[in-house]
């Protein structure tokens, strides 16, 4: 019996269907397999809630199994948990759109921003915050024929009782990985093709899908997974879909600098809590000499860094800065730009209030970058990530169960203005950079990809994810990648053309 085969019996077991399958009722080498993991390793297909999900007058009917612990030896129960959806046609011999129970791809979002902590994303329609009334992702994929597993994550700010921090670096990795292990444990007794997990993140959470994406099955993370009691076995994935990935944070500081360098004046996003709600506000300032001269600094050190990657065009031409900056990367970078503007023309938009570009006969012909990158604004403070006194969400992150924060780069612990210069060990930094795996001989990385960052996100330099596209690109891989045009930081806000290609590469295999 192939596998295959022995799966679509185990799920009509489990459906009550096996005699429309023309199969009996037995055990399968999978589920052997399964036998032999702890029993918090093995789902029980019977405990799963009905519900009915909508989303634009459609509805559909699906099994939801709720709040799953994924690895046997968790740090908090709240969070190392996933929530697992399937449309009941599979239970059913049916079919959802282009699939069935056996060629669903499963999309795995997660929920993590700014590497907070992030329970896992439900089929619920938004009622709060600044996504309120935009439909469900989930519930939007379910319609669409997904299973859908969206697993919870720790984060930089979670203590135990005893008051030692449990979600610093790289705690969310490891669950990441460890939900994935999760579903391949049990792909005989969930609908879906295990072989088809798409992730999807937005800002940290873009950041770790694209590290999922690109870091699978690497050793660095395995005795951390095995300390945890996570299932044995893979971790790789089929694709990543990545939103404005806030990733390769030991170059972003010199990378944003290249990008804001002489842009003085800023717009600050002060974050606070309200009433449990997170409220974002808009301050206004201008960088002081010292922040100018950090600036200053910092610009120097991205050429380099660019020079180093050896990248390419998919034409062959080498992808480089001088030492002030400029070259054919910063021509790559503002292509892309372009581009954008390029569409937004052809959809008959008025493009003539940005006086930075050059528009003739139809065309944008060409843009003033330093114009454009003013009408961008800086948000950030010099260094963006690692900051000076080590007081950024960054330096949150790369603490550890008894130092809240710490440096991530030598810039900074050379300059250093808090009370102690202590910086996060190489393998670690490491270990949270997509941009460490992509290429590397012990790991698996994604070989479908699609990237989203707007051409006005200022969350950090555009370069970064032109980076992390084109080293993928090089690599040989699929790589769909666009700045939506005068799109800020946000996520989720294509669906159609997102799963669109969802199902175009899950089709194609």
């Amino acid at each position: 019996m192939s596998s295959s085969i022995s799966r679509r019996a185990t799920l009509a077991c489990l459906a009550g269907t096996a005699v429309l399958m023309g199969t009996a009722c037995s055990s399968t080498k999978s589920d052997a397999v399964a036998a032999t993991a702890p029993d918090a390793l093995r789902l029980d297909p019977t405990r799963f809630e009905k519900q009915t999900v909508s989303v634009d007058g459609q509805s559909i009917a699906v099994r939801a199994y709720l709040g799953v612990p994924y690895v046997a030896k968790p740090v908090d129960t709240a969070y190392q948990v996933i929530n697992i959806y399937v449309p009941e046609a599979y239970y059913q011999n049916a079919k959802v759109g282009d699939f069935d129970a056996r060629t669903a791809p499963v999309f795995f979002p997660n929920q993590v921003g700014g590497y907070m902590p992030a329970k896992p994303g439900t089929a619920q329609a938004v009622t709060q915050g600044p996504s309120a009334g935009k439909p469900s992702t989930i519930a939007a994929a379910l319609l669409k024929g997904f299973v859908v597993a969206s697993p919870g994550a720790r984060g930089r700010t979670l203590k135990d009782a005893d008051g030692a921090f449990t979600g610093k670096a790289p705690a969310a990795i490891l669950d990441l990985k460890a939900a994935v292990r999760y579903l391949r444990l049990n792909a005989s007794v969930l609908p879906g093709d295990m072989e088809k997990i798409i992730s999807n993140g937005t800002s940290a959470g873009g950041a770790l899908s694209a590290l999922l994406g690109a870091s699978g099955n690497s050793p660095d993370y395995e005795t951390y997974l095995q300390a945890m009691g996570a299932a044995p076995g893979r971790d790789d994935i089929f694709a990543v879909s990545a939103y404005c990935p806030i990733t390769n944070l030991e170059h972003a500081d010199a990378a944003h600098e290249w990008l804001f360098n002489g842009v003085n004046d800023y717009r600050a996003i002060q974050v606070s809590m309200l009433d449990f709600n997170m409220v974002r506000k808009e301050v206004a300032g201008t960088l002081t000499p010292e922040q100018i001269k950090v600036s200053n600094e910092l610009k120097p050190l991205f050429p380099a860094y660019v020079n180093s990657l050896n990248l390419k065009s998919p034409q062959g031409q080498n992808l480089t800065l001088d030492a002030s900056g400029n070259g054919s990367f910063k021509d790559w970078v503002s292509g892309y730009v372009l581009s954008s503007a390029q569409g937004q023309l052809d959809a008959g938009k008025d493009l003539g209030k940005y006086s930075w570009l050059n528009i003739q006969g139809g065309k944008v012909r060409s843009l003033d970058f330093d114009a454009f990158v003013r009408y961008a604004g800086r948000m950030k403070l010099p260094p963006a990530f690692d900051a000076l006194d080590a007081s950024s969400g960054e330096n949150n992150l790369f603490g550890t169960a008894s130092t809240n924060n710490r440096h991530f780069t030598d810039f900074s612990v050379q300059r250093n203005t808090a009370n102690a210069a202590v910086r996060a060990e190489d393998k670690l930094v490491k270990m949270m950079n997509a941009m460490q795996y992509i290429g590397s001989r012990d790991a698996r990385n994604a070989k479908r990809w699609r990237i989203r960052h707007g051409t006005i996100d200022r969350d950090t330099s555009l370069a970064i994810p032109v980076i992390l596209a084109t080293a993928l690109q090089n690599q040989g891989y699929a790589v769909d990648f666009a700045m939506p045009w005068d799109q800020g930081h946000a996520g989720d806000y294509d669906l159609e053309q997102l799963f669109a290609w969802m199902i175009q590469v899950a089709k194609a295999g």
